[in-house]
């Protein structure tokens, strides 16, 4: 007998409560459950699904492009305006630290873009090098994994094993032995993170998920304490941010352990990697054929089609002859931010973020869209975010109306399903192994289509991503 669908879902929230993943509710988040359980995962079409097996080689192209660009820059080989655009608001200590040859050529051991389906397509809003969620994400494509479809992307193992091969490689050691570190300030995270090592010790690798204080440092390297004794960490997976070291205990110990290549440590300690203005980089005219030269033609207008356009928030003034380059208001090129500032609920269909390097600048915290707010927050967020830079530089960025999109989800008082009209958002999650950027997983988050913002929240269905009949698939892929 086939499952109801209230009955798959009861059964699905169960399983993520006992994995520490979910809460139907507590004092601690005030009554609420964590999002909104569906009976089904996201579906995609074969076409889609190959986008986004593909996706992740161009994505890892730009960060490598990037990342030589930066130096290139530093060494006065492509515009200087590049490196200080990028290290603006950084500690020199830091900037310093991720220029060493030994860090050269890292980038991200994670990729996970933003991607919103439109109506017309996807766009990738931003990157993030530091994500959260590809724990909840594995738990929930196992959960999900009989209700058909191949959950992307089953073939490569899924998550726990491209995550460990991903740190294998870094290591250059098979079965090496890993420290996830988790920051106070990412504590929301720690139970994805205990659920995928408990997932990789059942399979027999040596991973630890532990709290900056609970690292031990000795002249030979960071070490854990199991059992009663000391063991050797050969990689640090980062999971706090950069702006946060001055918080974090024990923090000039773990740098001096990488600066020392005592670990090795993902992502790398190089803040120019988890910078927004890095989209605003890309459209800009000047360095279009640096840009097109390091990606390749094919990559180049891959990422032209998906990134939308892009400006760094920069409060100089310009010369009398220049505009903003690609920033049009009412048929007139901008050549003063102050244009903006009077502009009706319909030409503000643009997004202000700050860029990185802040408390603000991860999970939507500091986001304001333009037409979701009132003129006189319009022009206040405007004016402070100018008023920040350099120390803290902020972006303007196209906004992009996601597509509307039915979905079912239950409600837990009645064992009902309910229908809700909503957009989504769709967080991939590639690891970089053997020179190629493999697909893990995709995590679909679907919020009432009434909300400009798309993330995790209580009104939210979160779900994987599964494709229906996937025969047709090229397995070279």
């Amino acid at each position: 007998m086939m499952a109801l669908p209230g009955d798959i879902c009861s059964d699905i929230r169960a399983s993520l409560e006992a994995s520490g993943l979910f809460s139907s509710g507590n004092k601690v988040n005030g009554g609420a459950p964590s999002w909104r359980i569906s009976p089904e995962p996201f579906w995609l079409s074969q076409d889609d699904y190959r986008f986004f097996i593909e996706l992740g080689d161009h994505l890892l192209k730009f960060y490598t492009a990037l990342n030589q660009m930066y130096l290139d820059s530093v060494k006065g080989r492509v515009p200087s305006w590049v490196a200080e655009y990028l290290d603006a608001g950084k500690p020199p200590d830091l900037v310093q630290l991720g220029r060493m040859k030994r860090f050269k050529r890292d980038v991200p051991g994670i990729i996970r873009p933003d991607v919103i389906v439109t109506e017309s397509g996807f766009v990738v809003t931003e990157l993030d090098s530091v994500p959260g969620g590809f724990g909840l994400t594995s738990g929930l494509m196992s959960l999900y994994r009989e209700k058909g479809g191949v959950l992307a992307s089953e073939e490569e193992g899924g998550i726990p094993a491209l995550f460990y091969q991903m740190l294998e490689e870094l290591a250059q050691n098979s079965k090496c032995t890993v420290g996830i570190v988790v920051s106070e300030e990412a504590r929301d995270y720690l139970g994805e993170m205990k659920f995928l090592v408990n997932h990789l010790n059942d399979k027999g690798f040596p991973i630890h998920v532990l709290s900056p204080r609970e690292l031990i440092f000795r002249e030979e390297g960071l070490f854990v304490e199991e059992g009663g004794r000391e063991i050797p960490l050969e990689v640090i997976y980062r999971f706090f941010e950069l702006f946060d070291l001055p918080n974090i205990p024990k923090s000039e110990l773990m740098l001096y352990a990488f600066k020392k290549g005592l670990a090795v440590v993902t992502p790398p300690c190089k803040p120019w990697l988890e910078e927004k203005l890095a989209f605003a980089l890309f459209h800009h005219p000047a360095l279009k054929t640096i840009w097109e030269n390091a990606l390749g033609s094919e990559t180049f207008n891959v990422l032209s089609h998906l990134i939308p356009k892009t400006w760094i928030l920069d409060n100089r003034p310009l010369p009398p002859q220049a505009v903003i380059p690609g920033l049009v208001v009412r048929g007139k090129s901008v050549r003063d931010w102050s244009e903006l500032l009077s502009l009706t609920q319909k030409e503000r269909e643009l997004v202000i973020k700050p860029s990185g390097f802040s408390p603000e600048a991860w999970g939507s915290r500091g986001v304001v869209v333009g037409h979701d707010v009132s003129s006189e927050d319009w022009g206040k967020t405007l004016q402070e975010s100018l008023h920040r830079f350099p120390r803290q530089p902020s972006i303007l960025q196209e906004f992009h109306k996601g597509k509307r999109i039915r979905i079912s989800y239950e409600n837990p008082a009645s064992g009902s399903l309910v229908e809700m009209e909503s957009r989504v958002r769709l967080t991939p999650y590639y690891f970089p192994v053997g020179g190629k950027a493999k697909l893990g997983g995709i995590l679909a988050t679907l919020c009432p289509q009434d909300k400009k913002k798309i993330h995790g929240m209580t009104d939210a269905v979160m779900i994987p991503c599964a494709v229906r009949d996937p025969v047709s698939l090229d397995s070279s892929l």
